[in-house]
């Protein structure tokens, strides 16, 4: 099943006043070190604090009477849950988490706060996915995927609506938009709204190190799925292989994928920090870090959009990045 355009901007009108247009941000500093016109949509101002809200609440507001009653079971790291969670209290349904023990506890404590009840796993030796079946045919309650879904495909892609609509009003046309990768639900959302209604635009993703599985897919030319062996500072983007209803969405729309190192990663966050006057989370640098680390393949073009898809980012944490330490 694919998603359209038509899909997209269904969902626009089925968020509209529960998610937040998020604003597109230009900085003079940043067109002045890139030489190009660099415009930034802040999805970390979004509600949750990342994309993740407008495909959660598009999936369950279409749910059911009956479906609302069973509750819902989702599966995160971390944005996902929080989105799942806040849209499930919005609505009055119950939202069951299933999430990595070692998730960075500002998510969980997020998810916690918004009424969700959570159940812990281990990312390097559980499958989180066979957690979720199985709470949820011991309930009864519907599984909402992470990326792999019709309806948080479509939620996501209404950042793309948004994005090209702004820019537009803002006098610039757009040569390359650049978001980063995990299962691959927010770049086919944004793909298929930016080149619905910008053709010409070339979308480029980003994944961390150690898992560009969709670059890998993408090269081999089909899903490849691969056993990590370590962790990337991009908790966000760590999932081992791309959808198997986004990749062929990625395959369709997608001019290139960069990959980014840890310290690329916690530059871009400094730099977001310092010059931007932004918080964003590591995976939510990922397409910043692309940029700044002149990995961003530009086509020729002069004006890049880059989506800062989150900011939720333990204290603890920011500041041993933001003082160097890490």
């Amino acid at each position: 099943m694919s998603v359209t355009l038509a899909d997209i901007q269904a969902a626009a009108e089925r968020i509209r006043g529960h998610a937040i247009e998020t604003p597109l941000i230009e900085s003079p500093a940043l067109n002045e070190r890139m030489g190009l016109r660099v415009l930034l949509k802040a999805e970390t101002l979004q509600r949750v604090g990342a994309f993740k809200f407008r495909g959660a609440y598009n999936r369950l507001v279409q749910l059911s009477a009956e479906g609302r009653t069973r509750g819902v079971v989702a599966f995160s790291s971390g944005n996902h849950a929080q989105g799942v969670a806040l849209a499930a209290q919005m609505l009055g349904i119950s939202a069951l988490i299933v999430m990595p023990k070692d998730a960075p506890g500002v998510k969980v404590a997020a998810t916690q706060a918004y009424g969700a009840e959570i159940r812990f796993y281990d990312r390097l030796t559980d499958s989180r996915e066979a957690i979720a079946a199985e709470i949820a045919e011991a309930r009864g309650s519907v599984v909402v995927p992470a990326f792999d879904d019709p309806d948080i495909i479509a939620g996501q892609g209404t950042v793309g609506l948004e994005l090209v609509a702004q820019a537009r009003a803002m006098g610039a046309a757009l040569d390359v938009v650049v978001a980063p990768i995990s299962g691959g639900g927010l770049l086919a959302g944004l793909a298929t709204a930016v080149k619905g209604l910008s053709p010409d635009t070339a979308m480029v993703g980003v994944e961390p190190e150690g898992f560009d599985d969709t670059l890998k897919s993408l090269q081999a030319g089909e899903r490849k799925v691969f056993k990590p062996t370590g962790r990337s500072l991009c908790d966000a983007l760590e999932s081992p292989f791309p959808g198997v209803l986004t990749f062929p969405i990625l395959q369709q729309t997608v001019a290139d994928v960069a990959v980014v190192s840890d310290p690329e990663v916690t530059a871009a966050m400094r730099y977001a920090f310092s010059t931007l006057k932004l918080v964003v989370e590591p995976g939510g640098a990922a397409a910043l870090a692309a940029l700044l680390a002149g990995k961003v393949n530009t086509f020729g073009g002069k004006t890049v959009a880059l989506v800062l898809s989150g900011g939720n980012v333990d204290p603890d944490q920011f500041a041993r990045v933001i003082g160097g330490e890490i």
